[in-house]
């Protein structure tokens, strides 16, 4: 669905050009959910607003359903926009229009329908948001998740068939970023839209995304599916990443390596596999003896994952890796 061929922005800044994205080419497919991750600065919202030409670019091209929209005109670009919703976070509600005014708004402004099309269109989203009850109340009687839900229906109003979301969830608990989360993947799943999501933040990538691409200084160094990228990243950014969902320290972490005895092994397990009991089985059929050193069980999207950072001493330690591997476990070799 949309394509950066060579796609590039600068910014003047003293009469110099200062790059916020360098030639970047990738494909986001429709129907997915696809992530932009890195920290601030790193030019992922000035890539997203390329998308909907709320920023131009300066070189290479953007195409949209086979469609190159860097030379739309302004009649074209007003047409365009109808089919691209945006998510904002800090929300941009009117504080002096109610919810339900406010989710009516874009389609007030596009002019091209009814007084009943838009009733029932808000009552549509409403019920889709959960706020039926709140139709009638103003911004600053919201919460700051009822406030997002309210930006997301005003996003859908129009029907459109791209969701741009930036940093939507950033001003968020954690409790109310995974209702938000959930809410965008069953709209998603149900409507079939195309979700761009940027974010600074690993966890929501790892909940809702099926792939990632990582940015740093205005680069992409790191994309593909969010299970490889999560699992095996090979760019150090987006080990840091990485690292911090966790909450890990890595000189600690370090120092737990040089404590261990014998071969240390990093083990991934994917879907049934990370509930089998197979390190015991490994164990008793190779003679080795293990020592686990971190672990986590958690999921990807709806798939189930896990990894471990074992040590092992003793025994055939060739058997057991062949073991693991024969298991579809993938191996990585720490010391």
């Amino acid at each position: 669905m949309i394509v950066f061929d060579q796609v590039q922005k600068s910014y003047q800044v003293g009469g110099e050009a200062v790059p916020a994205l360098h030639p970047t080419s990738m494909t986001i497919e429709t129907g997915e959910v696809f992530g932009i991750v890195g920290h601030s600065g790193a030019g992922k919202s000035t890539l997203v607003r390329l998308i909907n030409r709320l920023e131009p670019s300066t070189g290479g091209r953007i195409l949209i359903d086979d469609e190159d929209i860097t030379h739309y005109s302004h009649a074209e670009l007003r047409a365009f926009r109808r089919k691209v919703g945006m998510i904002f976070q800090h929300f941009n509600l009117l504080s002096s229009k109610t919810v339900a005014d406010n989710i009516a708004f874009p389609m007030k402004l596009a002019g091209i329908y009814s007084a009943t099309q838009i009733r029932e269109r808000v009552d549509e989203l409403l019920a889709r948001v959960s706020l039926v009850d709140q139709a009638n109340k103003y911004p600053s009687q919201l919460s700051g998740g009822q406030k997002q839900r309210v930006g997301i229906a005003r996003a859908l109003a129009c029907r459109p068939t791209i969701l741009l979301c930036d940093e939507a969830t950033s001003a968020l608990d954690p409790q109310t970023t995974q209702s938000v989360l959930k809410l965008l993947g069953d709209i998603n799943r149900e409507l079939g839209l195309t979700i761009v999501l940027i974010t600074h933040e690993m966890d929501v990538v790892r909940r809702v995304c099926d792939r990632v691409a990582v940015m740093d200084a205005g680069r992409v160094v790191e994309m593909g599916p969010v299970s490889d990228v999560f699992l095996h990243p090979q760019h150090p950014t987006t080990r840091d990443f990485v690292f911090e969902s966790e909450s890990v320290d890595r000189d600690e972490l370090q120092e737990d390596y040089q404590k261990a005895e014998g071969r240390i092994l990093r083990l991934t397990f994917k879907g049934e596999s990370t509930y089998q009991p197979l390190l015991g089985s490994v164990a008793r059929e190779s003679g080795v003896d293990f020592s686990i050193l971190s672990g986590r069980i958690d999921h990807i999207k709806d798939t189930p994952y896990g990894q471990l950072t074992l040590s092992l001493v003793g025994g055939d330690l060739g058997l057991a890796m062949q073991a693991f591997e024969k298991a579809d476990v993938h191996v990585e070799v720490v010391r």
